[in-house]
């Protein structure tokens, strides 16, 4: 120390720091658990101080005199409930640990799977009226994030105004601010939602994805959903995240969408169309597998099924006979068909990730239907 000008000093130190903590949990859980044994004694200061009388300079070092990649490689490592707490110890820390960039990671790791563009554009609209009612009515509305960071423990007493000054913060569209919304089940977001109550005995609906408003029940780990069917709400609890998908396109559930995947598809492809009962109903996604003509023997060798303009789509949940077996649909110009005895068969995905064929595949019932 006394050799080291003390720049280059703190650098070397990031250096180690970043190493051993990627290099060795230990002792990233011994740093936490450090931490952790210290953080009641920053709470008045707000500072951990550090007094190294037996190396080469007397000033008092705090936690947050560590260069910002050494304090940002302990930061990325905290789980939420501990990015809360070291929140907790001071107002600098506080700013870190609100960042998106920290946040962003726990979102993908929870969230990311069932929110998509829908979900977004709530969230930004339910943000830009939540500002607009604040700011109409200030002194008689409840602030809603403030309940979301009491809930998590983040806030202690503080002078009011740095209080304030800190939820304010949150009105923007910060990460952590969704997190919390999602995490206590407030806001209700935009999914998707495999087998539709078939737990409830519907097994009408076995295979098939439905759009509906979500919200997490963290008590439980489970979420219930509200599904909107002809201007009424059906509403089913007790569901299961790998139940939860985000919509994987952005047609909303009454419009026909755009297929743009017609001319590739060929047996035994994967695939997804829409269905729904009537005209007034909203279009459910169905799983279902590109068949063979009849006309074909479905030997691979000598399938010219692809050169068709017909195709025809199976959904094997179903007995052979079942008049909901079969689909035929015309790949040059193939627009809603159906009836008002066997539905309207919509616009179709062709599935090209693994993962969400088996994603489906899960939900394959043990027995066919009729």
């Amino acid at each position: 120390m006394g050799i080291w000008p003390l720049p280059l000093f703190w650098e070397e130190f990031s250096r180690f720091l970043v190493t051993w903590f990627r290099k060795d949990k230990d002792f990233l859980n011994g740093f936490l658990n450090f931490a952790r044994i210290l953080t009641p004694m920053t709470m008045e200061t707000g500072t951990v101080k550090l007094r190294p009388e037996n190396v080469g300079f007397k000033e008092e070092t705090t936690l947050l005199d560590l260069p910002d990649l050494a304090l940002d490689c302990i930061l990325e490592r905290l789980s939420p409930a501990e990015l809360c707490s070291v929140g907790r110890v001071c107002s600098s820390l506080r700013e870190k640990c609100v960042s998106d960039h920290l946040w962003g990671k726990h979102m993908a790791q929870k969230w990311g799977k069932l929110i998509g563009n829908a979900a977004c554009r709530e969230w930004q609209s339910h943000i830009a009226s939540r500002k607009r009612s604040v700011q109409l009515n200030s002194k008689n509305q409840t602030d809603i994030f403030g309940y979301f960071l009491s809930s998590a423990n983040f806030l202690l007493s503080r002078p009011e105004a740095e209080e304030n000054r800190f939820k304010s913060s949150l009105y923007k569209d910060s990460i952590m601010a969704l997190y919390f919304s999602l995490e206590s089940g407030k806001f209700w977001f935009p999914a998707q939602v495999y087998n539709r109550e078939v737990q409830n005995g519907q097994l009408g609906f076995t295979l098939s994805c439905y759009d509906a408003e979500v919200n997490y029940d963290s008590n439980a780990d489970k979420f219930r959903a509200r599904y909107l069917t002809q201007g009424w709400r059906s509403i089913e609890e007790d569901i299961e995240r790998n139940r939860i998908r985000a919509p994987p396109v952005d047609t909303p559930s009454h419009v026909l969408h755009i297929s743009d995947c017609l001319n590739d598809l060929k047996p035994d492809d994967h695939i997804e169309i829409q269905w729904r009962k009537n005209k007034e109903f909203p279009y459910g996604w169905w799983f279902g597998v590109v068949g063979h003509l009849e006309s074909c023997s479905g030997s691979k060798l000598y399938c010219k099924c692809h050169t068709s303009d017909m195709v025809i789509l199976e959904f094997r949940q179903y007995s052979p006979g079942s008049r909901w077996r079969q689909a035929a649909i015309n790949r040059k110009d193939h627009q809603e068909i159906g009836n008002e005895v066997d539905g309207f068969y919509g616009g179709i995905r062709k599935l090209y990730n693994e993962e969400e064929i088996s994603a489906w595949k899960c939900f394959w019932p043990s027995c066919t239907l009729d």
